[in-house]
């Protein structure tokens, strides 16, 4: 039997074994095999990034200058049952960490018992014996620990792994966030765009049962045909259906805010704003290259490259034997004094050593599906990369498309408009016929609302532009 000193001689080398690891070095894989571009081609001044996930994202939404969008992506943030969930994800990813990282250490157990035992005992009277019973207390207390030391890394590649799915799951926690708040800003700025059109389908409605007024009036003093009446009640009715189409569009923003903000849509109400203006965010001629860093599902794909690589490490650990410490000390005695008494004690050491001889290429199996594993992740936080950068590409061409467009649509707007006043004038006098005022204010209207819904897509093209980024900017002082 080994003595103590010659387990503790290799128990010091299996130490220093430990130090070994036979996984491969991970190294942060390339985003594509040409090298990137130096600046995106859609706004000079904006640069490319390497991905990372550290950079504070800000209040981004602020920048829309809403103080009731401030308010309700607050309560996105803390009540939204999506974020929720990722942040439990979140905790059980870091629970796992240690569960893995406590597997370097030794493991102690504790262990105790207490028996009494009765017997009796009987003899023949002819042989001058006696007979009699007695008790017995026995006590008896143990203590043992084990410990399998790291040799080839196995243990440490799987702390390596978890560690990375953790950050990997932070990772998704702010891509969760971050999604959820810019769902509401969406949604938020629809609603109040459909409060805008339905102040200006309102608006037009009375226009035109003043329309209808005229004409009837017309009608009865026999200057106007029954067919402008016809044609003014028609126009009037159509206006009043897309108002009621727009009130069902507008119940349907409010209750996908209430789910997001974690209320119930059936007590959730969000009053029309008659102050709401449509600010858009100014898009600075240049920025930080670290914006498009932010971004989490790059984060999260990089950092399960990470975590894939690890697991070639623990498939590789398997061809390798494994090898254990053990000791354990106990104590028995008949009564509680004597329990740790030297003569009650005894000890052991031991060290044990495993190998798989055999296993019909089971292993090397394990190692060429870690390996592949590892490729499509590669693979995978590639494409996440190069498709944020095709992201932040549309998204900054369209800024630019629709800046000029509201422009160009705003010129036809205001001449829609004095062209519906000036035939409506002509009509009254008597020198157009009612289908030309009925054609202008069709036109009209239809112009302020491609307006309005132009004004909004800028906001939402800034938002997907944002969420593309990561995350805002600071504007400009």
């Amino acid at each position: 039997m080994p003595s103590f000193k010659h387990l503790a001689v290799a128990g010091s080398a299996l130490t220093l074994l430990s130090a070994c690891t036979v996984g491969p070095a991970y190294e942060k894989p390339q985003v594509s095999a040409t090298a990137l571009p130096a600046t995106y081609k859609a706004l000079d001044g904006w640069k490319a990034a390497t991905p990372g996930d550290l950079i504070d994202r800000g209040d981004w939404w602020s920048l829309l200058g809403d103080p009731q969008l401030d308010a309700l992506i607050g309560k996105v943030n803390v009540s939204n049952q999506t974020i929720a969930a990722a942040e439990a994800n979140y905790r059980q990813a870091r629970a796992l960490v240690r569960e893995q990282r406590a597997a370097l250490f030794p493991t102690i157990d504790l262990s105790g018992s207490a028996t009494r035992s009765h017997g009796s005992a009987s003899a023949n009277s002819g042989s001058g014996s006696t007979g009699g019973s007695g008790s017995a207390n026995r006590y008896q207390v143990g203590i043992g620990a084990s410990w399998e030391p790291d040799l080839w890394g196995r243990i440490r590649n799987g702390v390596t792994g978890a560690k990375a799915g953790e950050q990997a799951s932070a990772a998704d926690l702010a891509g969760a966030r971050l999604s959820m708040q810019g769902e509401l800003a969406v949604n938020y700025l629809g609603l109040r765009q459909t409060d805008a059109e339905l102040a200006l389908v309102g608006k037009t409605v009375e226009g035109y049962q003043r329309s209808l007024t005229i004409t009837q009036n017309r009608y009865n003093a026999a200057i106007a045909p029954k067919s402008d009446v016809l044609q003014a009640t028609t126009q009037l009715a159509g206006a009043q259906a897309d108002l009621e189409s727009l009130r069902q569009n507008r119940a349907a923003y409010e209750n996908a805010i209430a789910t997001l903000v974690g209320e119930p849509a059936s007590g959730f109400r969000l009053a029309a704003d008659p102050n709401w203006s449509a600010r858009v965010p100014e898009i600075p001629a240049g920025v930080p290259s670290t914006l498009l860093e932010r971004r989490p599902d790059i984060a999260a794909a990089e950092r399960r490259v990470a975590a894939a690589n690890a697991d070639i490490g623990v498939a590789r650990a398997a061809f390798f034997p494994t090898f254990g410490l053990t000791a354990s000390g106990n104590s028995s005695a008949s009564s509680l004094g004597d329990l740790f008494s030297a003569s009650a004690n005894t000890w052991s050491l031991g060290l044990s050593a495993a190998q798989t001889l055999f296993d019909a290429g089971a292993r090397k199996a394990r190692v060429e599906q870690a390996r592949a594993s590892y490729d499509a992740s590669v693979a995978d936080y590639r494409q996440t990369a190069l498709a944020a950068f095709e992201d932040v590409e549309n998204q900054l061409t369209a800024a630019q498309v629709l800046e000029r467009r509201y422009a160009l649509l705003k010129t036809s707007s205001d001449a829609a408009d004095q062209t519906e006043q000036m035939i409506l004038n002509q009509y009254k006098a008597g020198q157009v016929a009612y289908t030309d005022v009925v054609s202008a204010q069709a036109s009209a209207l239809s112009a302020r609302r491609t307006l309005l819904a132009a004004t909004v897509a800028r906001q939402t093209t800034a938002v997907a532009l944002i969420q593309a980024l990561g995350g805002g900017w600071k504007p400009q002082s």
